[in-house]
């Protein structure tokens, strides 16, 4: 049989509730007699039942968590610094992946419901108008990653990538480029549009023109994409002296297939990408990129959905937070030759 508060209470000669009470690290016991009890529960091998505790709290001390894909490394370190903060105040996780099935992504979010999470982390591209309307009546605080139109949820985090994309773009430039072109993920939303603007309002700065055969979108944000999006390029009367690419996957795509086509990175044309997953250092050459603070948003999303639980946040209104990154400069750009 499971030993229980009982007979931990027993083995230490005080009550139950004083058991109860230390283990929660309540301040009514003293330090001493805390350490005294948590030591005699765990030679004793007490686990709190999560059932009991799911009842008397109404909490299940679960967080939900659904992300777009789950081989993702982007959103596998969003996902590390959500688990850090929930870890660190008592929290499990329960995880998906909605694999950008919207449908999809609404049956995972019920089924967190029915299981009674306390809250849940969507970390997706894009969600709906009519989507936020559901979300919102299933009853459950809910943040918001990275989505298209963070503007319409309560609560959500997310990266300026106008900035990002304008410090990738203003880098080339400053090496001395003038033929530079963007490759961008039509799938992905509002984030391919803010990088294509960023990318577009620092050209505009310089006064240089970019040609509509310059900017090209790809139907997804993976490695093949940028290889099929490459050869847009290769078949132009003039190559780029350098492209800015949507994210690093896309760039790794582009850095095989010119590779296959004995074109020099960075002699013959610059790369740079966006997101600096863990990959990206790897590469040959490797990859300049823009480095979003993925970890930081991770533990900032599960900051913000536990201040919700315990109040503090709700009580403060809505919460739409934009974080900043910083420019990666590795050997994957140059001067134009």
């Amino acid at each position: 049989m499971p030993v229980t508060i009982k007979d931990v209470a027993k083995r230490a000669g005080v009550a139950h509730t004083t058991v109860s009470r230390a283990l929660r690290g309540s301040t009514l016991i003293s330090a001493e007699t805390t350490q005294h009890i948590r030591r005699i529960a765990s030679e004793m091998g007490y686990s709190p039942s999560a059932a009991a505790r799911t009842l008397k709290t109404n909490r299940s001390q679960a967080l939900g968590v659904i992300i777009r894909n789950i081989d993702d490394p982007f959103f596998s370190e969003i996902l590390q610094g959500i688990e850090e903060v929930a870890q660190a105040h008592g929290y499990s996780l329960f995880m998906a992946a909605s694999q950008q099935d919207h449908e999809h992504e609404q049956t995972i979010v019920q089924d967190m419901v029915e299981r009674r999470v306390d809250g849940i982390i969507i970390c997706s591209t894009q969600v709906s108008t009519e989507q936020s309307r559901q979300l919102a009546s299933f009853g459950v605080p809910i943040v918001m990653v990275n989505n298209q139109a963070a503007e319409q949820y309560r609560y959500s985090i997310y990266h300026d990538d106008v900035d990002g994309s304008r410090q990738v773009t203003r880098h080339l430039i400053e090496l001395g480029h003038r033929k530079i072109a963007y490759l961008g993920n039509a799938n992905a939303g509002r984030s391919t549009f803010d990088r294509q603007a960023g990318f577009q309002q620092e050209m505009d700065l310089a006064g240089i023109t970019v040609p509509a055969s310059f900017i090209h979108q790809v139907p997804g944000g993976r490695p093949e994409n940028g290889l099929s999006g490459l050869g847009h390029f290769l078949t132009l009367p003039v190559l780029p002296t350098a492209l800015v690419c949507y994210n690093d996957m896309i760039a790794f795509g582009v850095l095989q297939g010119l590779q296959s086509a004995g074109i020099h990175v960075p002699a013959q044309i610059s790369i740079a990408g966006f997101d600096n997953i863990i990959f990206s250092a790897y590469t040959n050459p490797p990859l300049t990129t823009f480095d979003q603070p993925k970890r930081f948003i991770g533990a900032e999303a599960a900051r913000l959905v536990l201040g919700l639980l315990n109040g503090s946040e709700e009580s403060a209104g809505p919460k739409i937070q934009t974080l900043k990154g910083s420019l990666l400069v590795r050997a994957s750009t140059a001067r134009p030759a």
